[in-house]
């Protein structure tokens, strides 16, 4: 019997299949437990920006170019944020979790998936309000060498800032943004001090272990592009960083309710998906 040949989107998977197998052997970055659907929206977003004509064609360039695995993995990531995103997160953070980190004589916090660094930056607005930035750090991750660069640059489109200044009060500020960064012809800079406490660097969650030991880690909109067995993973991941009674905050559209880990946090703020590891053994209840 003659087998039936593929048809375009059995094709098409194959040449998927091999463009993710490429990539992890040639260049060591793991895409294979991304979610199926966002990849392959990326990676036939790639085709098209790099006028291959498929996406064999593309791994063909991923495995002979050199230098072009950079342009790939900026194509895969999905380098997006804003300050203060979702002011109600920011709002919850500054009134239900720096108030118990206070109690701590130094505080780590590792934000995981940084982007262009400014939740991280944000973050540290809300220390230094607070009065903790002097003894706080804070970890600010991604696995997109051209995210963290710019993330350290800390300069913006300056078309931002009316929407930032409006996240940033919604969060409970109480001054105004402008404080906090210089504007100059079409772009704003945030203030050096605003990144003394900041260290961005390098971390894949895929591949890479426990990070730091932290009191709040906060990873928002980057497990809704994993896979089940990989979303898995990264949460325990994150409750092994975490300090007995700290703290994890995760994307409004992510959730610990059907996670195995889920028995080791208590709820804070479902709304805000905010979340407390047991400052005890699991199911023992929260401090």
């Amino acid at each position: 019997m003659i087998p039936t040949p593929p048809n375009d989107l059995e094709l098409e998977q194959i040449e998927l299949d091999l463009f993710v197998q490429a990539l992890r052997r040639r260049h060591g970055h793991d895409f294979s437990q991304y979610a199926p659907a966002s990849l392959t929206r990326r990676v036939r977003q790639l085709v098209h920006d790099h006028r291959c004509v498929s996406i064999s064609a593309l791994t063909a360039r991923l495995l002979h170019e050199a230098d072009f695995v950079t342009q790939v993995v900026q194509g895969l990531s999905v380098p997006v944020s804003e300050m203060f995103r979702d002011p109600a997160v920011f709002r919850a953070l500054r009134e239900q979790v720096l108030p118990m980190l206070a109690s701590y004589p130094q505080i780590n916090i590792w934000q995981a998936g940084c982007a262009h660094g400014q939740e991280a930056y944000s973050l540290a607005i809300l220390l230094e309000e607070a009065g903790l930035y002097e003894r706080s750090h804070i970890f600010a991750t991604d696995f997109n060498p051209e995210a963290l660069q710019r993330a350290r640059e800390g300069i913006y489109p300056a078309r931002d800032a009316q929407l930032w200044s409006r996240n940033y009060l919604e969060a409970g500020g109480s001054q105004s943004l402008a404080n906090y960064y210089s504007a100059r012809y079409d772009y704003l800079k945030l203030h050096e001090r605003l990144a003394r406490n900041i260290t961005f660097t390098s971390h894949n969650l895929v591949s890479d272990e426990v990070f730091c030991e932290a009191h709040l880690v906060l990873c928002r909109n980057v497990l809704i592009y994993f896979s089940n067995p990989l979303q898995n993973r990264t949460l325990t991941l994150f409750r092994d960083s975490l300090v007995r009674g700290g703290y994890l905050c995760l994307g409004l559209r992510e959730t610990l309710e059907f996670a195995p880990v889920a028995a080791d946090f208590s709820v804070l703020d479902a709304g805000r998906r905010l979340y407390r590891r047991y400052a005890r053994g699991v199911a023992e209840g929260a401090a």
